[in-house]
């Protein structure tokens, strides 16, 4: 098999096609039917997915001028103005950003956040709301006691909505002003209280990434530590290696991301297990850690894990 790499989301959940062609061709009853069939991590993820594409805002704010009670239409709508902002912002550290980017990224934050006051009031029990709400306040610098009460407001309505615990965690990073005890303590207590099998594991292994991350150029040193590996031993058997795991919405996020830790620790066997389950899908993030292309860094990495054979 050839090196190629799927990182859109569409090749792992069909469903996200089925959002962008309702989306272009402005069939709002289309997005619903298959945003409404999804459960609720589902719903949020497709929310988000659809909120990528360009040229949304005149629309989706016309669905919501004309049903203001739909909290998907603004959801995707506060989505989609987050978006725009984080790309004005960029992801490089704040030191990176100018003056000029963060009044322009704040600016649309602050868009987003008249459309999630409104769409809470109405329907405070939509989770998708909640993590767009728990979003925007990480821009906005709003302070952890205020990303707290929102990422409350969520855990009430869904205690394991990956989305939304994805959010908050970054939020507990020093680099978003947190701490790296507040970030293990919440993600191993998130990771504990989910189900067998489930994805929360997913928290715990980004966080282990992220303090990697900050360790440059010492990074090897701090995953060669015996407890960080046999915490993210623990946290793979407790979720990806689980017999009762299922290919539910976020599984590729956590098998990629359990791929890229089995290669920082050259658990060349790990590795090949994830790659082997992914096939030619990956994401993104955390591999984008790695270098700025991608693609070609899974691709390196799936080759040193499987061997000159490729993926068998």
């Amino acid at each position: 098999m050839s090196d190629r790499v799927l990182l859109d989301p569409a090749a792992a959940y069909p469903e996200v096609t089925r959002v962008r062609a309702a989306l272009a061709a402005r069939d709002w009853g289309g997005v619903r039917t298959v945003v409404d069939a999804a459960p609720p991590v589902g719903r949020s993820m497709l929310l988000r997915y659809g909120a990528d594409g360009d040229h949304l805002e005149d629309f989706l704010r016309y669905v919501v001028a004309t049903d203001p009670a739909d909290s998907a239409a603004a959801a995707m709508l506060a989505m989609h103005l987050i978006d725009i902002g984080w790309k004005v912002r960029t992801g490089y550290r704040a030191n990176h950003v100018s003056r000029e980017q963060f009044a322009s990224f704040h600016d649309w934050l602050r868009k987003a956040e008249v459309v999630l006051l409104d769409g809470v009031a109405r329907t405070p029990a939509d989770p998708a709301l909640w993590v767009a709400r728990i979003t925007s306040a990480r821009g906005l610098q709003l302070g952890l006691a205020e990303t707290r009460r929102r990422y409350q407001r969520l855990a009430a309505i869904d205690p394991h909505h990956l989305p939304g615990q994805t959010q908050y965690l970054q939020r507990l990073c020093p680099k978003w002003s947190g701490s790296w005890e507040l970030l293990f303590e919440w993600s191993r207590d998130a990771m504990k209280a989910a189900p067998p099998g489930g994805p929360q594991a997913l928290l715990v292994a980004e966080a282990h990434i992220e303090r990697w991350a900050d360790e440059s150029p010492d990074g090897r040193r701090y995953v060669r530590d015996p407890a960080v590996r046999a915490e993210i031993y623990e946290a793979a058997q407790r979720s990806v290696l689980h017999p009762e795991f299922r290919r539910d919405y976020g599984w590729v996020q956590l098998a990629s991301t359990f791929a890229m830790l089995f290669c920082l620790i050259d658990d060349r066997d790990g590795a090949a297990a994830m790659f082997r389950m992914l096939g030619e899908l990956g994401t993104e993030l955390p591999w984008g850690y790695l270098g700025d292309d991608a693609p070609a860094v899974i691709a390196a990495r799936r080759r040193w894990a499987l061997g000159n054979g490729g993926l068998r």
